[in-house]
């Protein structure tokens, strides 16, 4: 094999690993303390506008299906918890709760309450938002 082909492969090769490191990367990088979407159970208002948790995609939306699922009647839930990487790497490859608000807030402007969203899920309405605490 040639010296110049050899070099490439080589280079090719590493490349590939490169991009494969930086894509597990990400879940590995964690600083400050965790981020949570936290559904809580708001006061039933038969004005308010809400999102229907079923239209939602599970697939799409796992921080939102995740406080969701925790949450209960009366007590709130919180999804899984996201760390933000240092010097905002990590935002650029990964999908974050802020992501999901983000989204929500955008696609249902009316549902929207201050920095939180209105969702209906089995018969209860939450409030989804942000926060630290779990």
């Amino acid at each position: 094999m040639r010296t110049v082909t050899r070099n490439f492969l080589l280079g090719m090769a590493v490349v590939v690993v490169l991009l494969l490191a930086l894509g597990a990367l990400p879940s590995y990088l964690k600083s400050g303390d965790p981020y949570y979407l936290t559904a809580t159970p708001a006061a039933d208002d038969a004005n308010a506008t809400a999102i229907n948790a079923s239209a939602l995609s599970e697939r799409r939306y796992p921080y939102t299906y995740g406080a969701l699922g925790n949450a209960s009647n009366d007590t709130a839930g919180s999804s899984d918890p996201y760390w933000r990487g240092p010097v905002g790497v990590k935002g650029a490859f990964t999908h974050s709760p802020f992501d999901e608000l983000d989204a929500l807030t955008q696609g249902y402007p009316e549902a929207t309450d201050g920095d939180a969203v209105r969702v209906r899920h089995d018969g209860t309405l939450y409030r989804l938002a942000v926060t630290q605490r779990p």
